[in-house]
């Protein structure tokens, strides 16, 4: 049986025609036996009727007598259309974002997180920016895959170094980020990339390889913000950080026997260091040495010829009073001196009749006796000594 036979109408019945869609058939009152039927009738729902009874009661809404439509149901859907569209004027902004909002494509304004409300489309619109979020770029390639275009540079000694960094930021102002460039994150990668490139054109190749990598971060970062700053761009640079840097596959060899050889020659010179310390030390002290032996001297020198005098000016006055007693003492004294070092032995043989018989120890070698420096007492000064001692 064809889908389209109307003359037959199949298992489901005959439609309905346009009379019974008008009145529809009332259900018999009574209680007669009741078959199985769905909720729309006997054989089911009639989707049909009952489009057609909404459309009619839609009519009689808007319709009123003599076919005319009704002020108040126009005004009733005007305004329910309004009312969407106003109410689609609000928006929410995350605790981590910043709307901006354009009024006819310009800017009008920056909203805080929270629940906010715009006027609706076309009038004004809505672009939430992450504020808080940590960005980063990648210049150079990454560890899988190396982009020589970028990370090829020229140093300031004339030499090629294979560099990769990344830089981290994030947006400092929301408007001026939403507004400045078009791709932001391109604008930061050229900016990155042309601030590397002219920092390391200043800086010997060794330095970034060895001890240099700080320094060169820095400079970058410093010469990126004032770069995006001055294009108004509302990007702050957080960070540059170096991941690689190496010469060209070709002379890696190359540079690795130079920095063997710069290592020797730091030894090197390490060592030298070492032993010119260590001979400038000794020199300095030996110096000192010499100087504190050669201060002790004169100041010893300068006590004994004080001594001296002193002494002296003693045995004067001692003369002074008794002329002889002083001459057989002071002769006494030097004998003293002069045979405590003698290994003769004088014997008066006058009236000596028995042999004389000396001990064994009368002939052995004498050592010098330590004889200890008189104590010299200062005495006053008499008048005829100063005027002496003023004289001379």
């Amino acid at each position: 049986m064809p889908w389209n036979d109307n003359a037959n109408p199949g298992p489901w019945g005959q439609p309905p025609s346009d009379d019974d869609r008008r009145d529809p058939p009332r259900r018999p009152q009574g209680g007669g036996p009741r078959g199985p039927r769905g909720p729309g009738g006997p054989n089911g729902p009639d989707l049909n009727a009952n489009f057609d009874r909404l459309n009619r009661r839609l009519r009689e809404f808007f319709n009123g007598p003599g076919g005319r439509p009704r002020p108040g149901a126009l005004a009733a859907v005007a305004g329910g259309v309004v009312a969407l569209w106003a109410l689609s004027g609000f928006y929410v902004v995350q605790p981590s974002e910043e709307a901006v909002v354009t009024t006819f494509g310009a800017y009008s304004r920056s909203a805080a997180p929270g629940l906010r409300y715009h006027l609706p489309y076309p009038i004004e619109r809505v672009e939430k920016v992450a504020v808080t979020s940590l960005n980063q770029t990648n210049v150079g390639g990454s560890s899988e895959a190396d982009v020589p275009r970028e990370s090829l540079m020229l140093t300031g000694d004339e030499n090629i170094i294979d560099l990769d960094f990344s830089v981290s930021w994030r947006v400092s102002d929301a408007a001026r980020f939403a507004f400045a460039t078009r791709n932001p994150e391109e604008a930061v990668k050229a900016v990155a990339e042309s601030a590397m490139r002219e920092v390391v054109g200043r800086t010997q190749l060794q330095q970034i390889l060895t001890t240099g990598r700080g320094q060169v971060q820095a400079q970058a970062a410093e010469l990126m913000q004032r770069t995006l700053d001055s294009w108004g761009t509302g990007v702050s640079v957080v960070e540059v950080q170096i991941r690689s840097a190496n010469p060209p596959t070709e002379v890696v060899a190359a540079f690795r026997e130079v920095a063997n050889a710069g290592q020797d020659a730091e030894s090197a010179i390490n060592e030298a260091n070492t032993y010119r310390n260590r001979v400038i030390n000794e020199a300095k002290g030996d110096a000192a040495r010499i100087v504190q032996s050669a201060q002790g001297y004169r100041e010893q020198a300068v006590r004994e010829a004080l001594g001296e005098a002193a002494r002296f000016n003693q045995i004067y006055s001692e003369y002074s009073r008794a002329p002889g007693s002083t001459r057989d003492r002071l002769y006494i004294e030097a004998m003293e001196r002069i045979l405590a070092r003698s290994n003769k032995v004088i014997i008066d043989g006058n009236g000596v009749t028995a042999p004389v018989i000396l001990p064994p120890d009368a002939f052995r070698p004498r050592e010098p006796a330590v004889q200890a420096a008189p104590q010299v007492q200062a005495q006053p000064e008499t008048q005829g000594q100063a005027s002496r001692r003023a004289a001379q």
